[in-house]
């Protein structure tokens, strides 16, 4: 058996789930599977959607979602059967996965086991395959058959992901903790290889950190996908309120945000699609995935002045882009690159470069904000590039933000917390910035941070006092210190993901 802004200046003129279902990664040509049992057995039966998120030569990773139409369940077990003997699960998570010969099991993790009339079960999980990669063609909830049509498999894509596959054993893929996610493991699942690889794969990786919890971001999963090739319809398609992916082709000039509705995917078509002079705002809005856009030179008079901007809005999740603008002009000419601010919540940001700027990334926007700002803005950053920033990498109020395998290159000051922010901070690489962490300045009240495993480059940190929170409320795995920069300098930015 395998176990498997409305714009809000900082008041510093020099500082500032569960893995998503179905096609979070918005690659070509998924293989989709939807089934139910119809609404005559929903006293006993359940909808299943299953998809490959992203393929390559012999391997896959997949998400899960699978909706109770039963009564309340104080347990899960999703089941199915791998129609080719080539299909291995190999790793998992937000679910305890075995294998069995074809046949796979996946049980809910502690902190899940309660399934609700209606709630849905949602997983991940990647495998290895032969020359062929089918959908399963059913599955089973506590027993119980979901039934239906499946989807045709599609063409492996050319990428895979970051961390590579194992051979399968004979012990848990990925065992959850066994308390709630206020106290997740500390162990990565796996060890990754103690040097770098010889050329380290792009980084693939499906959607995790703090858009994971609490909820799920999909983004325009299960809607339409459309590609634009001009600013007007991508105007028209980024704040249309039905869900889609908009897939958009060419660079487009503009002076004025460009507004995204919820349940959105916007991703960018080869390596140099996006915008430059504007951003994308993202206000009152739920489920938003920003993926392979690049985005430069937005002037802070030109609508909230950020590249990405997010406000009172949750599960978001901004994967594989490029933000830039330049250092040549004053500090106030450019506002930020990524601005995480007013009340929004559970965010991730992957794998993105940001670069030549002055005030980067800013989570919080005003030490007046407290009662607005506490107990939200919580965000991850991982496997991110930050490259010529001069500070706020980012700078964080009142939230919370766990910041691992991170790479930054040159600046004054990195990673700042303030006015009661908690960070962890893990197994990051800093080269050239003077100040890496610091927890005071700036703000009337210090910050908290916990950080270990990172090299400093030489810097010195300010780090006035130590915060409690020690463990992130998700899986992770932390790659070597020593393979972070060529890992991010790899995998980060566009062109990595395919549109």
């Amino acid at each position: 058996m395998t176990a498997l802004r409305t714009r809000h200046p900082d008041p510093s003129p020099t500082r500032r789930r569960l893995l998503a279902a179905a096609a979070t990664a918005t690659l070509a040509a998924v293989p989709v599977l939807l089934v139910s049992n119809g609404s005559d057995a929903a006293a006993t039966g359940c909808s299943a959607a299953y998809a490959v998120t992203s393929q390559w030569s012999g391997g896959f990773v997949a998400q899960v979602r699978v909706t109770n139409l039963g009564a309340a369940a104080a347990g899960w077990t999703v089941g199915w059967s791998f129609p080719d003997t080539g299909q291995r699960v190999t790793s998992g998570w937000n679910a305890t996965l075995t294998q069995a010969g074809s046949t796979v099991t996946a049980t809910n993790p502690a902190w899940a086991g309660t399934l609700a009339t209606g709630a849905v079960a949602d997983f991940g999980f990647q495998g290895t395959s032969g020359s062929v990669n089918p959908v399963p063609t059913s599955f089973t909830l506590n027993g119980v058959a979901c039934t239906g049509s499946t989807g045709a498999p599609s063409t492996p894509a050319s990428t895979r992901p970051s961390t590579p596959v194992s051979t399968p054993a004979s012990t848990p893929v990925s065992t959850p903790p066994s308390t709630p996610p206020s106290t997740p493991p500390s162990t990565p699942a796996s060890t990754p290889p103690s040097t770098p690889p010889s050329t380290p794969p792009p980084a693939v990786s499906g959607v995790h950190g703090y858009a994971t919890v609490n909820g799920t971001t999909t983004g325009g999963a299960g809607g339409s996908t459309i590609t634009v090739t001009s600013l007007a319809d991508l105007i028209t398609a980024a704040k249309a309120t039905a869900t889609s992916t908009v897939r958009v082709s060419g660079s487009f000039s503009c002076s004025a945000d460009v507004q995204v509705a919820s349940n959105k995917t916007i991703v960018g078509v080869g390596s140099g699609s996006g915008l430059t002079g504007c951003g994308f705002r993202l206000k009152d809005v739920h489920n938003v995935v920003l993926r392979n856009l690049r985005i430069s030179k937005v002037l802070a008079a030109n609508g909230n002045g950020d590249s990405i901007h997010i406000e009172t809005s949750d599960h978001v999740w901004v994967d594989h882009n490029d933000l830039s603008s330049d250092t040549s002009h004053g500090t106030d000419y450019y506002d930020g690159q990524l601005d995480i601010t007013h009340a929004a919540d559970y965010v991730t940001v992957s794998y993105n470069v940001i670069h030549d700027h002055i005030k980067c990334s800013l989570v919080g926007h005003s030490d007046s904000n407290a009662a607005e700002d506490t107990g939200k803005l919580h965000v991850t950053y991982d496997h991110n590039a930050f490259r010529n920033c001069d500070q706020r990498t980012p700078s964080i109020r009142f939230g919370t933000l766990h910041a691992y395998d991170n790479y930054f290159v040159n600046g004054t000051t990195g990673i700042h917390t303030r006015m009661g922010a908690q960070a962890l901070v893990q197994n990051n690489v800093w080269s050239g910035v003077k100040t890496p962490i610091e927890t005071t300045k700036d703000s009337d009240v210090d910050g908290y941070v916990n950080q270990s495993g990172n090299d400093f480059g030489g810097g010195t940190n300010l780090i006035t006092r130590t915060g409690s929170f020690t463990q992130a409320p998700y899986a992770y795995t932390l790659d070597p210190t020593a393979n972070v920069a060529s890992l991010v300098t790899a995998g980060a930015g566009t062109g990595k993901v395919t549109a």
